[in-house]
């Protein structure tokens, strides 16, 4: 294809040789031999099989196929030094900074393994990693005092001027502790869980929503005896300690329901399925580091859904 033929040497002489409306300047501000800016433009004629420029009394006079071509030229140079200036600054010590609202679904599941992922790259960037609401997170997100929120995607009037990307989707889990009485019921009754204290995601969660729609779905209204709660440590710690049924995204105790820590109740939770992601500001374009980041955590993102088959 004609474009892995085209090097950087013949866009540069090209450009050059259009804004000095001459070979021999052109030639003095790249500091090359007349001959070898000629030649350049020569082949690059050669494989757009048609002709650039024109020599006339006046100087070097761009033919339309000319005019066409260095609008693109002009953009790729500059998308190349854009490019090249954005690593150089990603690059400086001590200067950079991100920071990023996580929510409690990829806390513990997904951003260990990013971090460790992003800090071998061995930049020298500072991570401020602030959990909390996700309403809270998207506000400041919107006003610039976060570069990125990880967790999952918002209702639709509260992504006005964001961007999210989907990484995998995940669902509610109901977890109990080892050894907890709905375990040994056979057949397992949903309506059951109503006799224990729940503890339940706190309204302004994005999965309260989910929660509330699945247990109408199954014939149970409000929960009366009911802790909200987002604390993934309080949570994980009173279930152990008490009969309480926790409600809760399956990323915050997978670790735990993994090793036997904890335990989930077997029901077919599959329509509180919720995408799960990164969400930006929509128009500026985040930096190297962010991206960066970004990529690492798209990485162990992949690892978890993959383990727990969700996609």
């Amino acid at each position: 294809m004609i474009e892995n033929r085209i090097k950087f040497r013949h866009l540069q002489c090209f450009i050059e040789i259009a804004r000095q409306n001459s070979v021999t300047r052109a030639a003095d501000v790249l500091s090359l031999t007349q001959p070898a800016v000629s030649k350049s433009l020569k082949e690059l004629e050669e494989m757009l099989e048609v002709k650039l420029m024109n020599r006339s009394k006046k100087g070097i006079e761009l033919t339309q196929f000319g005019k066409v071509f260095l609008k693109y030229a002009g953009a790729s140079l500059s998308a190349l030094r854009e490019g090249t200036d954005s690593i150089i600054q990603a690059q400086m010590k001590g200067s950079m900074r991100i920071s990023v609202g996580v929510l409690p679904t990829v806390a513990a599941s997904v951003l260990p393994g990013a971090v460790i992922n992003f800090r071998q790259s061995g930049m020298d960037v500072t991570l401020n990693l602030t959990s909390g609401p996700n309403t809270l997170l998207l506000s400041q997100l919107r006003v610039g005092e976060l570069d990125l929120v990880v967790g999952r995607l918002a209702e639709p009037e509260l992504m006005t001027g964001l961007s999210f990307q989907h990484l995998y989707s995940e669902r509610v889990a109901f977890v109990v502790r080892p050894g907890h009485p709905l375990l040994d019921r056979t057949p397992f009754n949903i309506q059951e869980i109503q006799q224990f204290n729940v503890l339940f995601p706190t309204k302004d969660s994005i999965i309260a929503g989910s929660a509330e729609r699945f247990l109408i779905s199954q014939g149970i209204g409000l929960l009366s005896d009911r802790i909200e709660t987002i604390s993934g440590s309080f949570g994980k710690e009173y279930i152990r300690q008490t009969d309480a049924i926790w409600i809760i995204s399956r990323g915050v105790v997978a670790r735990e329901i993994e090793e036997g820590e904890l335990m989930e109740l077997p029901l077919d939770t599959k329509e509180t399925l919720g995408p799960v992601g990164l969400t930006t500001r929509a128009d500026p374009l985040p930096t190297p580091a962010v991206q960066m980041f970004m990529n690492s955590i798209r990485s162990a993102a992949a690892s978890v859904a993959d383990k727990n088959g969700e996609l």
